[in-house]
């Protein structure tokens, strides 16, 4: 195929947990995001793929209302997105995890681990949680900024497990890693989705990205311009590096 063809239509399932339809959002008076339409399916592990800036990470942050300007539907479970708040969205069983994993410098592991509140019911216990993480465990009295960035990225992840989030956002999960601690992660994270998360992520590592997803979206200038199943990915990889311009 054409590395230039357009990419098949991919319709919003009716029945995905979260549906993303024609989202546009602006950072002041920049639009970011031109239309974005996509879903994720309950149970599902999805990729955000695409070029620094090409709004990946917008997308993630107007889901959970971080960027407030936006247009469009985010619909999940049900419930609209757009309008809500972040804390309103939290509660409905989304959690977010961001680049910069957010480690409080001045809490321990324990202390950074069971700051944020349980917020729905389903959420792990202390006991599922070292036991997903040991690392954590051992470290559990350390400062959080001591840790390895691969102990970080975990505690970062760790962090929103116990609040009761049924989707899980995150965003760049192997970035600035060793390829060993990105494939401990990547094993992670796909212990979570055996466990019955559904799991949305920000990558550009394409290797990382192909071992843990169902499906893929290729994002350009904030649009939607491919979706891709695992599989398709691997047939039609000289087309995804033309949008990657890699």
């Amino acid at each position: 195929m054409n590395s230039l063809a357009m990419p098949k239509a991919a319709p919003v399932s009716v029945n995905a947990m979260l549906k993303v339809e024609d989202l546009n959002a602006w950072y002041a008076e920049s639009k970011v995001l031109h239309g974005m339409t996509f879903d994720v399916r309950e149970g599902e592990l999805l990729t955000l793929i695409g070029r620094n800036g090409a709004g990946k990470t917008t997308t993630l942050r107007s889901i959970m209302g971080i960027v407030r300007k936006r247009t469009g539907s985010i619909n999940f479970s049900g419930q609209e997105l757009v309008g809500k708040r972040t804390f309103e969205i939290a509660r409905l069983g989304i959690g977010y995890c961001p680049e910069e994993r957010a480690i409080f410098s001045s809490l321990s592991v324990r202390e950074n681990l069971f700051l944020p509140p349980v917020l729905r019911a389903g959420g792990m216990t202390d006991e599922q949680l070292y036991a997903t993480f040991p690392n954590l465990k051992a470290r559990a009295g350390s400062q959080g900024t001591k840790l390895s960035g691969g102990e970080q990225q975990m505690l970062a992840i760790a962090r929103i497990l116990r609040t009761g989030s049924r989707l899980l956002l995150l965003d760049e999960p192997s970035e600035g890693l060793a390829p060993v601690v990105v494939k401990e992660i990547g094993e992670t994270i796909q212990r979570l989705k055996a466990q019955g998360f559904t799991i949305m992520l920000v990558e550009q590592n394409l290797r990382f990205a192909r071992q843990v997803a169902d499906r893929h979206v290729v994002v350009e200038n904030g649009k939607v311009v491919d979706i891709l199943t695992n599989d398709e990915l691997a047939a039609e990889m000289g087309r995804v590096k033309t949008y990657l311009g890699v």
